[in-house]
């Protein structure tokens, strides 16, 4: 980066927290595929890791006030308790830590009009957060498994997106269906108020939703990480972040 480049925005990504074998070590560690932080790269924004960790409304301030730009990012199932839910025997054990983490990270960054990107599990972690359910087991509802095909075999659907969306926007005002990857097999059931369905499948299926009420809060129940040719969700945020530096900054 020479003088002239402008000041690339900080883009908090969260993480998993998962048993994992790496050489002699089988330990619970933080990770996130390459895929995801490249992705924020090659976008001009700087990647930083925010793994599942003890939270507090102070806490959660103090690494927003760091950041420009928020991610949550796909994983485990949300607990269901959290939306007055008993558990679907095929949603996964909860990850309360990383459930309460996301959770706060999320309401103040709405609260702060931080820019946010939700990727799969985080659009579905957003709708919960804001009162909305979930679909706990898609085959249920759809039939088949097509969008969760399983052995980390990325299905593509496509969606129809909305007109006149933020998404719509940042997607260059394409027309037509947009082919997406997913890997989900629970989504979006009761929208929670304040989202906006920006977009779906043939079946009615809900594939994005906005929160309409901050500069830029998109959340896509695909995975935009795995199409590397095509980074505009990841530019978009980029971008807004980089104007709520630039607006922090002037108020400051």
């Amino acid at each position: 980066m020479n003088a002239s480049d402008p000041r690339p925005p900080v883009i908090g990504l969260t993480t998993y927290l998962e048993q994992s074998q790496t050489g002699v070590w089988d330990v619970r560690a933080a990770f996130l595929p390459q895929s995801y932080f490249e992705a924020v790269t090659r976008a001009g924004g700087i990647a930083v890791l925010l793994p599942p960790q003890p939270v507090s409304p102070v806490i959660a301030a103090r690494v927003l006030d760091s950041l420009d730009g928020l991610i949550i990012t796909g994983g485990k199932d949300v607990d269901p308790a959290r939306y007055g839910q008993d558990a679907h025997p095929a949603t996964d054990e909860p990850r309360p830590d990383r459930d309460a983490w996301e959770d706060e990270l999320l309401r103040q960054a709405l609260q702060r009009g931080l820019p946010f990107l939700g990727i799969c599990r985080g659009a579905q972690m957003l709708n919960i957060a804001l009162g909305g359910t979930l679909h706990q087991h898609l085959p249920d509802v759809v039939g088949d498994t097509r969008y969760q095909a399983g052995g980390g075999i990325f299905n593509v659907v496509d969606v129809e997106v909305e007109p006149e969306s933020r998404l719509h926007g940042v997607l260059g005002a394409q027309t037509g269906p947009l082919q997406v990857p997913v890997y989900h097999h629970q989504s979006i059931d009761r929208v929670a108020d304040g989202l906006v369905v920006t977009a779906r499948t043939a079946d009615g299926i809900v594939q994005a939703v906005e929160f309409s009420e901050v500069p830029f809060g998109v959340a896509v129940q695909w995975h935009p990480e795995q199409t590397a040719e095509d980074i505009r969700l990841f530019a978009g945020l980029v971008d807004a972040a980089r104007e709520y530096e630039h607006d922090r900054k002037a108020h400051a």
